[in-house]
């Protein structure tokens, strides 16, 4: 049966394995060279496993809008269930529906003003601490940073001295996914005395006392009638069971929804900061009028409005430009349920679709000198004639990130606060190498000396 399926050109192994370790040893470079050889759709086999590229933004739509019916998240973010379990990410149907409903008021415009204060607040305080001169890596304080506001304004939680500790379960677990997305992958969660999977299993218990020790101390303060704000725990809590008592959902579905946010609440933002940062450092015109832009609008303000951020325009083309070279979210994945058309092929049932915004952004089709940091190309013109999903950084479609607006609103205003404050400088030693997890995220770090604004 499969002799008669006409396949689109693609990579083909002439020894068992090659493509796969080839994806392993650096994935963005592969998929790269498969996109620019033979174009908008092409197919590979990982095992038995067909796979079907795509590097068009109307193929791209086909899949998450158009007939996205058709289609289920694939083995990556099914392998995610093993932390995230049935939260919003890896949820589908029905159940996704009812979560998404629960959780998208949490991230409407006017509830996302009311966080701009601890935004503020987070930013201020951790530039407080820095010292003029001294080498940091930016990567860990924006991860920290991002951390203690999601946990703070959505889940109404401080967390301070386990910071480090889960920016350090958290990687385990996304290199642990990572490993089990290749080859014979499932093979290793077979074996339990691996060291990777006592590694995971140590990791998943340290996060999973946090979000419970988060659970437990909003369940007390409702018991008690002692609540202050409406937060999303709060909200969670709050339905979890009906009028008549009976409970809608478990704590094992409350502790899900909760990790999810917990995990995608920072990770993302963190890592697109980090870039931003690296970016401006290299480019020393651009953060300079970057910084006339910030000092024009704040000024010496400490409190900054949300009349303020919108003015932020450059800043914003800043942060567009750097999520086009470094996306948040470098490639995403989906199954076919069905057989299905995208362009001229058939795809059979079962095919695993692959879709990369690192590759897609980078295409000169679309974006002219794609590997030039130009935040000027992001004129209302420029804007207006990209097709819809040449650019998604965040993803895309009828499943898109729900928290997007507050991952826009926060990093525009981190980015300006620590611009009119510090100025970010490279230093010699920093090796900048790309570390593509679920999330694109420097894999050394990112070393900058710090200089204090006059």
């Amino acid at each position: 049966m499969e002799d008669d399926i006409e396949y689109p050109p693609g990579p083909k192994d002439i020894l068992p394995y090659t493509l796969e370790r080839k994806f392993l040893r650096d994935p963005l470079k592969t998929l790269t060279d498969i996109s620019q050889t033979y174009g908008d759709v092409s197919h590979f086999k990982f095992g038995k496993q067909n796979v079907y590229f795509l590097n068009h933004p109307n193929y791209i739509e086909d899949v998450l809008i158009t007939n996205y019916k058709n289609f289920i998240k694939s083995r990556g973010l099914q392998v995610s269930k093993r932390l995230l379990g049935l939260g919003l990410l890896t949820s589908e149907g029905d159940y996704h529906d009812k979560q998404r409903r629960l959780i998208q008021p949490t991230f409407y415009p006017k509830k996302i003003k009311s966080y701009i204060d601890v935004m503020i607040k987070k930013t201020l305080n951790l530039c407080d601490h820095w010292k003029d001169g001294s080498v940091l890596d930016i990567h860990k304080e924006m991860t920290h940073l991002t951390l203690e506001i999601i946990s703070k304004t959505v889940l109404g939680y401080d967390i301070k001295k386990e910071d480090d500790e889960i920016g350090d379960s958290l990687l385990i677990c996304m290199e642990y996914f990572n490993r089990l997305l290749m080859p014979f992958g499932e093979l290793i969660e077979k074996i339990p005395l691996l060291p990777i999977n006592k590694g995971f299993q140590k990791a998943r218990k340290n996060l999973d006392s946090i979000v419970y020790k988060m659970i437990n101390e909003h369940r007390m303060q409702l018991e008690k009638n002692e609540k202050k704000d409406n937060d999303l725990l709060f909200t969670l809590l709050q339905s979890q069971y009906d009028s008549t008592g009976i409970e809608k959902m478990s704590d094992q579905q409350l502790r899900d929804e909760v990790m999810t946010i917990f995990l995608a609440g920072h990770e993302t933002t963190a890592n697109a900061l980090t870039w931003t940062f690296y970016l401006l450092s290299e480019n020393p015109a651009i953060d300079l009028r970057l910084q006339e832009e910030v000092s024009s609008i704040i000024s010496n303000k400490i409190d900054i409005s949300f009349d303020d951020i919108q003015k932020l325009e450059y800043t914003t083309k800043v942060l567009t430009e750097s999520m086009r070279l470094y996306p948040p979210a470098w490639a995403l994945g989906r199954q076919a349920i069905n057989n299905c058309k995208i362009g001229k092929y058939i795809i059979p049932s079962g095919s695993i679709i692959l879709m990369s915004q690192y590759v897609m952004h980078r295409n000169q089709i679309y974006f002219p000198q794609p590997d030039v940091f130009y935040p000027d190309r992001w004129t209302d013109e420029f804007k207006k004639n990209l097709p819809r999903f040449s650019y998604y950084p965040f993803g895309g479609g009828i499943r898109s990130c729900v928290g997007e607006p507050f991952a826009w609103m926060e990093a525009i205003l981190i980015t300006a606060i620590i611009n009119r404050l510090w100025k970010m400088n490279s230093i010699q030693e920093n090796k900048v190498i790309l570390k593509p997890l679920i999330t694109l995220r420097p894999k050394y770090g990112m070393r900058m000396q710090i200089t204090r604004r006059d």
